[in-house]
C-alpha cells in the first residue's frame, strides 16, 4: 500500500506561522491514497436467477466495498421506472437520501450479509405515473373520456368548482414519488430468487401550484396530515402490490419519507416504516423513524444540538486560521435518535498549487481526527473553483482515515 509523507517546508510560504507550525507536526503522518489501494476485483460468482418461468444467468460480485452496502446482481437491470424519482422530487439532495435511506431501513429486515440488491423490477414507469396522479371525479372521468379502471391515482381528487387556489388549498398533492427496491436471496449454490421488496413513498411537505393567472403559490402540509395520508396510501399500495404476479407472498417493507421544500439546503427524512410478513395483506403496526438532517452552521443546529454546533464552529475556525483567504465551509449532519451519526463537510478554497492542496488536506485530516468523536462518520470534500481537489473519509470506529488527492 503506497504511502505519502509531506514536509511542511514545501508548502506555500503565505500560510501563517501558526499554520506552518501545525502542519510540520501533521506532515510527519502519512495517509493512504485510495487510488493506490484500489482492490482487484474478481469476476464474481455465476448464478441462475429465477423470475417467473424464466431463468437467466447472473453474476454476484465477490467483493463488497462495505458491510453497509448490498452486493448488486450483475448484469445490472435498470428498473422499469428508472429516472422517475429524479423527476418527481424537488432537489438532488432528496433524490439521494430517498434511495440510500430506503436501503438503510430495508437492511433491518433484509441484512446485507444475506441479501443481494436489484433495482425494482415489478413497478414500471407507466404504473408509477398512474399511481401518482390525482383520482378523478365522475365529471372529470367523463370530460377526459377516461375508463373507470384507469382511475387509480393515489392523490386526492381536485374539486370541480372554485378557483384554482381554493381547490389546491383544499386538496394538495400528498404523494410525490414511489421507489421500489428488490432484495434477492440464494436458495441453492447456483440459484437466487426474490426474498423481499422495499417500497419508499415520498410525501410532500409543501404543495406547489399556480393560480389561473400563472402566479406561483404553495400550501404547507402539517406533519400529522403527512403521516395520516402517508399511512392510508401505504395500505392501498400494499393491496395493489399483492395483486402483482410474483409479489403475492414475499415480505414487503414500506417506508414513509417527508420531502424537503424546494428551497431547502438539506434533504428530507424518513419518519415511519413497517415490515409486512410474507402473504399478509394488512399493515399491523408502524415504527417511528427518528432521523433528521441539520445544516452547520445554522440557527436550528445551534438551538437543537449546541455541542455539535460548537465543535463544528471550532473546526471551521481552525481551518480559517490555516488559510486566511476566503474559505467556504458548510456541513450537513445526519441525526438518528438525536445522535449525530454522519457529518459531511464541503470546503471550497482558491488553491494555487498541488503542494498547497496536499498540505491543506493533511492539516484538515488532523483536525477531523482531533475535533470529532470516533463514533461519527466524517466525510470531507475539498474543492477549488470548479473541480474537486481531495477527499477525506473517517469511518466511525476506524483509527486511520482514508485520504485521496485528485490528480
Amino acid at each position: 500500500m503506497k504511502r505519502i509523507s509531506i514536509i511542511s517546508s514545501l508548502v506555500a510560504c503565505r500560510w501563517t506561522k501558526r499554520a506552518r507550525k501545525r502542519l510540520a507536526v501533521l506532515g510527519l503522518a502519512s495517509f493512504c491514497l485510495l487510488s493506490a489501494c484500489a482492490p482487484k476485483f474478481d469476476q464474481g460468482e455465476e448464478v441462475v436467477q429465477n423470475k417467473g418461468s424464466k431463468e437467466q444467468e447472473a453474476v454476484i460480485p465477490k467483493y463488497n466495498i462495505s458491510d453497509s452496502y448490498y452486493r448488486v446482481v450483475l448484469p445490472f437491470k435498470p428498473s422499469g421506472a428508472r429516472g422517475q424519482v429524479v423527476g418527481d422530487l424537488n432537489t438532488r439532495l432528496d433524490v439521494d437520501e430517498f434511495e440510500t435511506g430506503l436501503m438503510r431501513l430495508a437492511s433491518e429486515q433484509f441484512p446485507t450479509d444475506d441479501y443481494l440488491f436489484q433495482e425494482g423490477q415489478y413497478l414500471d414507469g407507466k404504473t408509477v405515473n398512474k399511481w401518482l396522479e390525482r383520482k378523478r371525479t365522475s365529471n372529470q372521468l367523463k370530460e377526459e373520456k377516461m375508463k373507470p379502471e384507469d382511475n387509480i391515482g393515489l392523490n386526492p381528487p381536485i374539486s370541480d368548482t372554485g378557483t384554482n387556489e381554493q381547490k389546491n388549498k383544499q386538496s394538495p398533492i400528498y404523494l410525490a414519488s414511489i421507489l421500489e427496491h428488490d432484495y434477492l436471496v440464494k436458495v441453492d449454490n447456483d440459484k437466487v430468487k426474490l426474498g423481499g421488496v422495499a417500497i419508499g413513498l415520498a410525501l410532500n411537505s409543501v404543495h406547489y401550484y399556480s393560480t389561473e393567472q400563472g402566479y406561483p403559490r404553495e400550501v404547507k402540509i402539517k406533519d400529522d396530515v403527512i403521516e395520516r395520508e402517508g399511512k392510508q396510501i401505504a395500505a392501498e399500495v400494499l393491496k395493489r402490490l399483492r395483486n402483482i404476479k410474483g409479489l403475492g407472498s414475499v415480505p414487503i417493507t414500506i417506508a414513509l419519507y417527508k420531502q424537503a421544500p424546494r428551497s431547502s439546503v438539506t434533504p428530507g427524512h424518513f419518519f415511519a416504516v413497517t415490515h409486512v410478513d410474507e402473504g399478509s395483506n394488512t399493515i399491523d403496526k408502524w415504527e417511528a423513524v427518528n432521523e433528521e438532517y441539520y445544516l452547520f452552521p445554522s440557527d436550528e443546529a445551534e438551538k437543537n444540538h449546541r455541542d455539535d454546533w460548537l465543535k463544528f464552529n471550532n473546526f471551521k475556525s481552525d481551518v480559517e486560521d490555516f488559510f486566511p483567504n476566503y474559505t467556504g465551509i458548510v456541513g450537513k449532519g445526519l441525526y438518528v435518535n438525536d445522535q449525530l451519526q454522519k457529518l459531511t463537510i464541503n470546503i471550497t478554497i482558491p488553491f494555487y498549487g498541488k503542494m498547497e492542496v496536499i498540505g491543506f488536506t493533511q492539516y484538515v485530516t488532523g483536525l477531523v481526527m482531533e475535533k470529532f468523536a470516533d463514533y461519527i462518520t466524517v466525510n470531507v470534500y475539498i474543492s477549488s473553483t470548479g473541480q474537486p481537489e481531495s477527499l477525506i473519509v473517517r469511518q466511525a470506529k476506524v483509527n486511520e482515515p482514508f485520504v485521496h488527492i485528485y490528480r
